[in-house]
């Protein structure tokens, strides 16, 4: 997906000259391009499904109120992000307006800052809405990459790219990556893209399999080999001939096996338990490590010769903190599948449960994830709680005042937390924090202090001058 670079357009509507005028120079400000209308018929003249921003509207308006205007642009796009502005006595109507599908409303008089903050969230919510159903449109016209590896990171548009090259070669690959990062799913890819997507795909976890099973599932036997092997069995790399052998959790296969299959790799060739004559593969090794396998072979788990085998090609998934704005876009893709799955209606995620998606660690990766977003679905119709609750059986640590959910105090602790963590990332290391965050020396110290964080505190041991 290309992405611009033009600001994100507002429009403001306003029958008073004098408010458009202090909006338009609050909201440029804040680095929004602007359009100003008066009238209700005039921002539909100017609206269609691909606005890529935000309605900004008072509530009293000439001709149609903002309210009626909310219900013309929810049967243009439900989507499309309305902030209603009020005066004091449109409280009730306001009320109404968010139950009717509104985003937010800001009662007069307001500080400016605090309507740039409710654009800016407006507006990164229309963004995900968009990115989403770009996915959706790749994901239902065709089998390309991006309908499995879900995302508009740099790390996985790198990833991507990685697959596609990668895929058009024979050589032996070694995925690594935590638990639930998607490993089997890039070794199923770079098989169904690659030279052999017309050969089997054949899957084996060393330890998910006891010991004394994995020989015979890999090298297959001949009958009387060992007691119980009453016929010939062919295991799982001769299965593989002409196609693609996947070995995942390679450093748990058992030290004496390992020779074999360096065997395999080096002469193509596999002998079945109990046979006298090697057989004759064709495969292409893909395998797969949630631990890094160089402490393998340093802890006596893996050989070095077996690993200089293995990772001729070495792809690295990376973890799903690592992802950005990924979190929100496969949290609302769940949502719609496991909601189409038991017929329910998508659940609205709330601003704190999107400040708990992109700050939580989400140490389970995507399959924690994907779980947590069934179970979202599930308990919304019956008994809905924060998304935190749902993940973590308690309150995420946000202290108190966020329980309310105030915006403000949402903000602080997003705000909070993605310091804390960049700090915990890089151990302290103030430059690497400004690099990440894109915040200069004196912003960043501002806010570390407003927060009471410090280098020391958080990094404790690990702080690097």
């Amino acid at each position: 997906m290309t992405v611009s670079t033009s600001p994100t357009p507002v429009l403001i509507v306003d029958d008073d000259p004098a408010m458009r005028a202090a909006l338009r120079q609050w909201i440029r400000l804040a680095g929004f391009e602007t359009r100003e209308v008066a009238t209700a018929d005039e921002a539909m003249g100017i609206l269609s499904a691909d606005f890529t921003g935000c309605i900004v509207s008072d509530v009293m308006l000439d001709g149609q109120d903002g309210v009626e205007l909310l219900g013309r642009i929810n049967g243009l796009d439900r989507d499309l992000p309305v902030i209603l502005i009020t005066g004091h006595g449109d409280v009730a109507m306001a009320v109404e307006a968010m139950r009717a599908g509104a985003y937010d409303f800001v009662e007069k008089p307001f500080d400016p800052d605090h309507i740039a903050d409710v654009v800016r969230r407006a507006c990164d919510r229309r963004s995900l809405v968009l990115e989403n159903r770009v996915l959706k449109q790749q994901i239902d016209t065709g089998p390309g990459l991006e309908s499995r590896l879900i995302g508009n990171s740099p790390v996985m548009e790198t990833l991507r790219r990685q697959i596609l090259h990668f895929a058009q070669n024979d050589a032996s690959v070694l995925i690594t990556g935590e638990t639930g990062t998607g490993k089997e799913v890039i070794a199923q890819a770079l098989h169904d893209f690659g030279l052999r997507k017309n050969g089997a795909f054949m899957a084996i976890n060393a330890a998910a399999l006891p010991e004394s099973m994995v020989e015979a599932e890999l090298f297959g036997h001949e009958p009387g080999a060992f007691t119980g092997a009453d016929r010939q069995r062919i295991g799982r790399i001769e299965a593989a001939d002409g196609g693609v052998l996947f070995l995942d959790e390679i450093v748990s296969m058992p030290p004496a096996l390992q020779p074999k299959l360096l065997r395999v790799l080096q002469e193509r060739k596999v002998d079945r338990i109990g046979g006298t004559v090697p057989v004759d593969v064709d495969i292409r090794l893909i395998s797969a490590a949630n631990i890094d396998p160089r402490e393998a072979v340093a802890s006596g788990r893996l050989r070095e010769d077996l690993l200089f085998r293995l990772n001729t090609i070495e792809i690295h998934v990376p973890p799903l903190r690592e992802r950005g704005r990924d979190t929100l876009l496969l949290f609302d893709t769940f949502l719609n599948r496991f909601a189409a799955r038991y017929s329910l209606e998508v659940p609205v995620t709330s601003a704190r449960d999107e400040a708990f998606l992109q700050t939580y660690s989400w140490p389970g990766n995507v399959r924690e994830l994907r779980n947590a977003a069934e179970r979202f679905v599930l308990n919304a119709g019956v008994s809905p709680r924060p998304l935190e609750a749902v993940v973590t059986g308690g309150p995420h640590d946000v202290g108190p005042a966020v329980a309310a959910g105030g915006l403000k105090e949402l903000m602080d602790v997003y705000e909070r937390t993605l310091i804390e963590g960049a700090l915990r990332r890089h151990g302290g290391r103030i430059a690497d924090v400004m690099r990440e965050l894109n915040l200069p020396r004196r912003t960043l110290n501002e806010k570390m202090a407003r927060h009471g964080l410090s280098r020391e505190l958080v990094a404790g041991d690990e702080v690097v001058p």
